[in-house]
């Protein structure tokens, strides 16, 4: 008897702290949450960071129909449907360090990426490219710790157990009396 007891204990306990758990990975500030960009299909530019007057690949998958890839430093590329490759050549004026987006629009669904603008220009050896590195999140941590949400949820789950032994020893004694 005393081992369901402790068993109902520990379930209400990590029942509670479940419950807990999501509410504070899912609180953010949305100032550095990335916009989401879902599609139905695919799609890529390779690479991500070129220089002025480069070209790139342009690729995309799950598309049943004509794909039109379009940006401000390109012309307007189509993707015929059943191909799921074409290129672009990137305009010589494009402004190093600048950032472009790229939008596919396959039928009335569309999706976009970045294309980043490296230094120098191909070919131009007194103007070699220059590299960056990778555009990274923020992860999970960057925002610190939140004491305030730290001390509720510690609360919580003190309660709960607290709850839990509490009513399994009222049980107890009910029945012993």
């Amino acid at each position: 008897m005393r081992a369901i007891r402790v068993a109902s204990a520990a379930l209400l306990g990590m029942t509670a702290l479940t419950l807990a758990m999501p509410v504070a990975v899912a609180e953010g500030d949305g100032e550095h949450e990335p916009e989401r960009n879902v599609t139905s299909f695919g799609f890529n530019v390779s690479p991500s960071t070129i220089a002025a007057g480069g070209r790139v690949s342009l690729s995309v998958n799950g598309c049943k129909k004509e794909t039109k890839v379009s940006s401000g430093v390109f012309d307007t590329v189509t993707i015929r449907k059943g191909q799921s490759n074409a290129s672009a050549t990137v305009d010589w004026d494009a402004r190093p360090g600048a950032v472009y987006e790229v939008t596919f629009q396959c039928g009335h669904e569309s999706g976009h990426t970045d294309l980043t603008i490296a230094g120098g220009r191909p070919d131009d050896p007194t103007h070699p490219p220059t590299h960056h590195g990778v555009k990274a999140g923020v992860g999970g941590t960057a925002g610190g710790f939140d004491l305030g949400q730290i001390g509720l949820g510690t609360a919580l789950i003190a309660g709960s157990v607290g709850a839990a032994y509490h009513w399994s020893r009222r049980r107890t004694g009910d029945q012993g009396g």
